[in-house]
């Protein structure tokens, strides 16, 4: 079955600082071009099947590495097989960096097979990018500005980033860490893992497990079918999954967790406005002692010790009332039992 490739506008080659090295993508890269950074504020790259990486560590020189590689294939056959059925546009044009590896008209008749060719790219911290590949990974790190990025089968890593972050991948796991402002972050098949992260967080896989840790802002974080990890979230958490278990500790704010097919373990360092909890499963909830909230429970079962200054109705299965002067709105449901404590 013939294999479509991404292509991307992209006419010729230009030559500027360019020097061609061994093909080998192990040991050096193909090919190398420079531009002067002060000149670039975008970047715009796409590739078939290839990997691209972005950085904002450059100096005075803007570079960009191609690499290319086939299973098996001599860096001879390579290098034919690129200049018969392939064009490299590596251009700046009115303060865009531009990097694509389009397929020739005469390709798909002549042979399905393509290559890996995947860009290494360094230019300033401050630019924006619109990153595509049809089947490699894509990692940027220490950039500002506007980030949007896509693969439809390797994984996203972002490092390092300030701005706005938009990012989706079709089956590949995602990685954010040490980065702020707004985050946006889309998987149809993997995992996702969040690090030292602060602003507003939407994290989204439908197949995987969800780690969040030290995180910062209002955080949306969503999966389909996999467990729910979050330790010492500062802030608002929305989170939910449809077929796992949910553990949270150290939070401090507001919580809204749900699952439909776990056990739920939650515990709350410091409450500000609300608590909502929901499942089918077990609930575990631990709240910070001496405080005052509002409790509204139901379950199959709840076990709860002796509250002090409680007024209200308290039963095996509801509780409704208040400790202290009220506070912190308190709501889970569960369909089956209910463990509360203080600490």
């Amino acid at each position: 079955m013939k294999k479509l490739f991404v292509l991307f506008t992209g006419v010729i080659l230009s030559a500027s600082s360019c020097a061609v090295y061994s093909m080998s993508q192990e040991k050096a890269p193909y090919m190398t071009q420079s531009f002067s950074a002060s000149s670039i504020k975008e970047v715009e790259a796409t590739t078939s099947g290839g990997s691209i990486s972005l950085t904002g560590d450059a100096d005075s020189k803007a570079t960009v590495e191609v690499y290319i590689s086939h299973d098996d294939w001599s860096n001879e056959k390579i290098k034919q097989f690129l200049d018969e059925n392939y064009t490299l546009d590596i251009r700046v044009e009115n303060g865009k960096l531009y990097a694509a590896a389009k397929t020739k008209t005469n390709f798909f008749r002549r042979n399905w097979q393509g290559l890996s060719i995947s860009f290494k790219i360094s230019v300033p911290k401050q630019v924006n990018s619109n990153l595509q590949t049809s089947g490699g990974s894509i990692q940027i790190s220490a950039l500002s500005g506007l980030q949007t990025f896509q693969t439809s089968g390797g994984s996203l890593s972002v490092d390092n980033v300030s701005g706005k972050t938009s990012g989706s991948t079709s089956g590949g796991s995602i990685s954010v860490a040490n980065s702020k402002d707004n985050i946006d972050l889309k998987t149809s098949g993997g995992s996702i893992t969040a690090k030292d992260c602060n602003g507003t967080i939407n994290l989204v896989t439908s197949g995987g497990s969800l780690s969040l840790n030290n995180l910062t802002g209002t955080v949306n974080a969503t999966t389909s079918g996999g467990s729910i990890v979050a330790n010492n979230i500062n802030g608002t958490l929305v989170t939910g999954t449809s077929g796992g278990s949910v553990r949270l500790n150290g939070i401090s704010g507001n919580v809204d967790a749900t699952t439909s097919g776990g056990n739920m373990d939650v515990r709350i360092k410091s409450a500000s406005d609300y608590v909502k909890l929901s499942n089918n499963g077990s609930i575990n909830l631990v709240l910070p002692d001496g405080k005052n909230y509002n409790l509204n429970m139901k379950a199959s079962r709840i076990d709860v010790p002796v509250i002090k200054n409680f007024q209200g109705s308290m039963d095996n299965k509801s509780i409704n009332g208040t400790i202290g002067n009220g506070g912190t709105e308190i709501n889970v449901r569960s369909s089956q039992q209910v463990r509360l404590s203080f600490e």
